[in-house]
């Protein structure tokens, strides 16, 4: 398409997949490619979602100068050293949440961003969708009044799945599932919090199974956060006022808005827009901002991220939560990084093969080339996920690229 923009996918997970059936449904972005740490796993995701390059590393298609724009789908444990790598390849990115491990990455991840003067933006994908703009507008309108409180739950049974006991993997509730009530609060009460309090149940790795997260403002509002990879919660979220309150169907893909006055008589409903995924906002607000050359999106921008991550750290200090990452030294990684880059054979080198293999497409919008193995493509068979299961992609679509890279 012309003047399309072309997105590279790191990670071949449920997550991932998502993330292509979404860019298949839009206009103005392509789906180009995707990387695996191996060729096979790459080259099957492209053929089930008619993508048309794959690339068996990270790197490679970090060095294809046909990628507009790198969408970062693996693990929040790798977010860090993934970004970074394509970062140094000059590509803009946009990184799914967590957005990292810690406050120390994050940092790190746009400080390198702003020296490259590259657009990166966290996929935190409640800040983009349409009713998150809607819920901003009734706030506004004052129809409930002043604003005294916040609840907000999502709980799911995972406690199984490696990426909530693994803590090389940034294990655990908080950054699987906390991460949505804490933006949630935020989002209506904003970060002015002045004490947070936290209590955890810990599983045998040591990670935290669920959590009951306070927060207390400096002008007396409070929100209560929890989160569950032990038991089923409601997944809604609850904002209090004066004269009546809020409520929110769903805080990880918002389904609906339900305004109720002091008597409890309905005022006012609201229903979730008809969507592809809803990962599309994300995509639509960060190739505008690509368009526009800003360097992260108004939605989420970079001080929400780096204030969200900080919460965290302060949270897991309290419930006694560590990573192995808490302790690396990231002056040595992304000098390692750097290495990597340069040393490879040379840049200039691979960049030329790269653009030579490209240059002998037939079309721009043709399926994976022969020398990737080319076939015929089918439909994603998850293509008929209901509405539910892509709801709650956070709980199950993230574990696949856990277990595959």
């Amino acid at each position: 398409m012309f003047n399309s923009k072309r997105v590279g996918i790191m990670g071949t997970g449920d997550i991932a997949g998502t993330m292509a059936r979404t860019l298949k449904g839009m206009k103005g972005v392509t789906c180009y490619a995707v990387a695996s740490r191996t060729y096979e796993k790459a080259e099957a995701f492209a053929k089930e979602n008619k993508v048309k390059r794959a690339y068996g590393s990270y790197q490679e298609m970090c060095m294809d100068p046909k990628v507009d724009l790198i969408y970062v789908a693996t693990p929040h444990s790798a977010h860090f050293e993934n970004t970074c790598l394509a970062l140094e390849y000059a590509k803009p990115v946009l990184c799914e949440k967590a957005f990292a491990l810690n406050e120390k990455q994050a940092a790190e991840m746009f400080k390198m961003a702003a020296e490259k003067d590259l657009f990166l933006a966290e996929a935190m994908w409640t800040r983009f969708i349409p009713l998150a703009g809607k819920l901003k507008e009734i706030l506004s309108s004052n129809k409930i009044g002043d604003i005294m409180m916040v609840t907000a739950d999502l709980s799911y049974n995972i406690a199984w799945k490696q990426r909530i006991t693994d803590a090389s993997l940034g294990g655990g509730a908080l950054l699987d599932l906390g991460v949505y009530g804490l933006n949630f609060a935020s989002m209506v009460l904003g970060n002015d919090v002045v004490n947070i309090s936290a209590v955890s149940k810990k599983g045998d790795g040591g990670m935290d199974m669920q959590d009951s997260i306070t927060l207390s403002y400096r002008d007396g509002q409070i929100a209560v956060i929890t989160c569950s990879a032990i038991s089923c919660g409601s997944g809604k979220g609850f904002i209090f006022g004066t004269n009546g309150h809020i409520e929110v169907e769903n805080i990880n893909n918002f389904e609906s808005i339900t305004v109720y006055n002091n008597a409890g008589i309905k005022e006012g409903y609201y229903k979730k827009e008809k969507q592809i995924t809803g990962y599309e906002y994300e995509v639509m607000s960060a190739i505008n901002s690509l368009n526009e050359n800003w360097k992260e999106c108004p939605e989420m921008p970079k001080a929400q991220s780096l204030e969200i991550m900080k919460m965290m750290d302060f949270i897991r200090e309290q419930i006694d939560v560590k990573f192995p990452q808490d302790d690396d030294n990231l002056d040595e990684e992304q000098s390692e990084t750097s290495e990597s880059v340069e040393s490879a054979e040379t840049v200039e080198e691979i960049i030329d093969e790269v653009t030579e293999s490209l240059s002998e497409e037939v079309s721009e919008d043709s399926p994976v080339d022969d020398s990737n193995g080319e076939a015929e493509a089918a439909e994603a068979s998850d293509s008929e996920e209901t509405e539910e299961t892509e709801n709650t992609e956070n709980s199950d679509e993230e574990a696949e690229e856990k277990d595959e890279e």
